[in-house]
Order: structure tokens, then C-alpha cells, then sequence
């Protein structure tokens, strides 16, 4: 069975970091790309993110580029999000999910998805 499980999330002022966490279980996590999306109270999902098997090659939306970092350690099974100068706009319950093969992509599709983790930033 498929399991990604997120951690990490929190509360932070503007300008803060979070380092949100993805592990997986179930599947040869090194064969797949994996993405990260967020989904903010009211409106519709929003890809985030995406990471090519190996990890050499990453996609970011324009709203984060330059401030998240997607990675991967395979040899963990484990899939982060680096979120640094966290915005009044980027408050959302933010999940990982598995791509469709190995290959990364920005069309934000995926088979499976883990519960989320909740970012929220306030003053």
C-alpha cells in the first residue's frame, strides 16, 4: 500500500522558514518523481513543485520560485520542501504526491497523495 505521510508544518511570521517533510512507504520511492502542492482554504489545488527521481532535476510555480527548495534522499525514502520567506499568500495545507512515473514534470499530476500539513503565517 501506497503511504506518504507529511510533517512539519507550523505557524511562522513573515520572512520565516519551514522545512516540510514526505516520507514514503509502499513503493520504490527512487523511481518515482514526486511533487509538492498546496491547497489554501477556499480555492482549488495548486502544484507546487517537483523533483525528478534522482533528483537532479526540480520545477518550481513562479509564485515560489527562488524562495522553496524541493530535495529528496532516497536512501530515506523521504521527500522535503525547504520554504524560506514565507509569504502572507502561501498559507495552505501542503501535500506531497507521488508523479506518474520518473520523469518530473509541471502539469501537477500525480496517483497518490498523503493527508497534508498545515503552514500557516501570521504576525
Amino acid at each position: 500500500e501506497v503511504q506518504l505521510v507529511e510533517s512539519g508544518g507550523g505557524m511562522v511570521q513573515p520572512g520565516g522558514s519551514l522545512r516540510l517533510s514526505c516520507t514514503a512507504s509502499g513503493f520504490t520511492f527512487s523511481t518515482y518523481a514526486m511533487n509538492w502542492v498546496r491547497q489554501a482554504p477556499g480555492k482549488g489545488p495548486e502544484w507546487v513543485s517537483a523533483i525528478n527521481f534522482r533528483g537532479s532535476i526540480t520545477y518550481y510555480t513562479n509564485a515560489v520560485k527562488g524562495r522553496f527548495t524541493i530535495s529528496r534522499d532516497n536512501a530515506k525514502n523521504t521527500l522535503y520542501l525547504q520554504m524560506n520567506s514565507l509569504e502572507p499568500n502561501d498559507p495552505a495545507l501542503y501535500y506531497c504526491a507521488r508523479g506518474l512515473g520518473a520523469i518530473a514534470t509541471m502539469s501537477g499530476q500525480y496517483d497518490y497523495r498523503g493527508q497534508g500539513t498545515q503552514v500557516t503565517v501570521s504576525s
